[in-house]
């Protein structure tokens, strides 16, 4: 369906990821209502005609640095260390590219977002959205799950006892049940924490994008729908306003109409062209890093930052790009000759969630099943398989221990450069004290498990014990380790008189702009946000069906 340059969408979606596919395939089954989403990234025609490594779920290499499919956004984890952030530049979002981890935020964290103002993200609010966008291969026939919904999931066989997984996931359920912790059969069940199987979007070894469960064919719940448009390598530049009456704010009044700034559409790069797409709703789903500056390129932010960076503020906006919430992570490992290497098995199958300390902290304990070069390199430039299988072979493998509780905030900012304004992320880690006690729990857990008797072969274990036993010399260590989970929430979220959005997604202080994504829940969820992210974009469709 090709658009006249004046016609106008209904609605415009910005962003083909985990909550751009769920919100325009469900926002498209109102027949009336014509739906345009723009994917800065390309848009295969159908599940065949992604690249191998991006459906691969045995391998994560389009999260690789130098990937044609991330982004990979420069930004600094404390101050003078910087890191990349990946995220995935193609349809899907970064469900293409992930390890497939699929897992629902708590109902803790879900309760507590229902207290900060968004009434319609308790557990109990969000359980039908849960149920309807999931087909759960265990536990679809319970009541808290759901059947017949466009995302797969799936876990691996591992029982209590750690038989029918992995040989590594299955040491560290047998050491996690000797050191006492329960096991957890069901990670989206609403169950205390625990060790477990680990949720999956997958299906036949494929990883199970958003794209190819909400829009794209063969199965794609919106496929083909003649109200629907999907357009590929279209990057929006800005959102464009029709200016309101002088001084806006983020604190004005919704209903003051005549003073509000409206939206009339979005400026879009694409071909070497730039355009114009007119819209009566746009609604921003490029995720917690790219909609926050979009929102400042936009003219929508903090005045005093915008004027700096030399953009002309159109609504005053403190919050945005604040508040960035996600969680700190430190790679634990060990060499291990006993157990056989594993090839053609998705990257994750088992996952450790337990509280630390006395503060309420939680931590993640992650393991691999493989080892980390080889996830990131693709099946067409894998290593042999027969020198992998060399008797005696070392192979480094790693577990990822994450605090879940992070009290850091970073910020997304735009600053004035050489070519105009430039952006600047910074997540914040680590200056907590709290934040380090708690992570240095995590990396001692993981290794005390690493040190008992279901991995009598472990050797090399890193961090060393020396490290382990002092504080001082784990908290240095966690600085020179330190990376994340690149679970990025909170940088337009709703909460408080000054926040960017309401509990609906809408952008206060603009008409007809709305956010959906992982930058408007007030924190990154005690879980991987992967599910929630496709969460958001079902329940801001149900938002904007319903007239709120």
């Amino acid at each position: 369906m090709s658009a006249p340059a004046d016609e106008v969408w209904d609605v415009v979606v910005v962003g083909a990821g985990a909550s751009g596919c769920a919100l325009a395939a469900r926002l498209a089954e109102d027949p009336w209502r014509r739906v345009l989403v723009l994917e800065a990234g390309p848009v295969p025609a159908s599940a065949g005609e992604f690249p191998t490594d991006a459906l691969d779920a045995a391998t994560i290499a389009g999260a690789a640095p130098g990937h044609p499919l991330n982004w990979a956004y420069p930004a600094t984890l404390y101050e003078g260390r910087p890191y990349s952030l990946a995220r995935g530049r193609v349809a899907g979002g970064s469900t293409t590219v992930n390890g497939g981890y699929f897992v629902r935020p708590r109902r803790v964290d879900l309760d507590g977002w229902a207290e900060l103002g968004g009434t319609g993200w308790s557990w109990e609010a969000c359980l039908p959205a849960l149920r309807r966008l999931e087909a759960d291969a265990q536990y679809g026939t319970d009541a808290l799950h759901g059947s017949s919904g466009p995302m797969p999931v799936t876990r691996a066989p591992i029982g209590p006892d750690g038989d029918g997984g992995t040989a590594t996931a299955s040491a560290f359920v047998r050491a996690a049940r000797a050191a006492g912790l329960r096991f957890e059969a069901d990670k989206n069940g609403d169950q205390p924490n625990g060790i477990g199987p680990l949720p999956m979007n997958l299906r036949d070894g494929v990883r199970w994008n958003a794209a190819l469960a909400y829009l794209l064919p063969p199965v794609g719940r919106a496929a083909g729908r003649p109200n629907l448009e999907l357009r590929g390598e279209a990057t929006v530049r800005r959102v464009v306003l029709q200016p309101g009456g002088p001084g806006a704010s983020a604190s004005m009044p919704r209903d003051r109409l005549p003073s509000t700034p409206r939206v009339v559409g979005v400026e879009v790069a694409s071909g070497g062209t730039v355009s114009m797409v007119h819209a009566r709703e746009v609604v921003l789903a490029a995720g917690a890093l790219a909609t926050p500056l979009l929102l400042l390129r936009s003219g929508i932010g903090p005045r005093d930052e915008l004027d700096a960076a030399g953009v002309a503020c159109a609504v005053d906006s403190p919050r945005v790009g604040r508040g960035l919430s996600d969680h700190p992570q430190v790679p634990v490992t060990w060499v291990d000759r006993s157990l056989p290497p594993e090839h053609r098995v998705p990257s994750l199958e088992i996952v450790l969630n337990t509280a630390v300390g006395d503060a309420g902290d939680e931590v993640e304990v992650l393991p691999l099943t493989r080892p980390m070069d080889e996830l990131l390199t693709s099946a067409e430039s894998a290593t042999p398989q027969g020198a992998l299988d060399a008797p005696g072979s070392a192979r480094r493998l790693t577990a990822l221990v994450a605090l879940q509780t992070s009290r850091a905030r970073g910020s997304i900012r735009l600053v004035a450069g050489t070519d105009g304004p430039e952006p600047r992320i910074d997540l914040g880690y680590l200056d907590d004290r709290l934040d380090r006690t708690a992570l240095r729990a995590g990396v001692r857990l993981a290794v005390g498990l690493l040190h008992s008797p279901a991995f009598d072969d472990a050797t090399g274990v890193q961090p060393e014990p020396a490290v382990v036993g002092d504080d001082d010399s784990l908290d240095a260590w966690l600085l020179d380790h330190l990376g994340t989970a690149l679970h990025s929430c909170g940088t337009a979220a709703f909460g408080g008189p000054s926040a960017v959005t309401d509990g609906f997604g809408r952008v206060n202080g603009v008409r007809g702009l709305r956010i959906a994504d992982l930058s408007i829940v007030p924190t990154a969820p005690r879980r991987g946000p992967a599910l929630t992210a496709v969460l958001v974009g079902e329940r801001v469709s149900d938002f904007l069906r319903s007239g709120h």
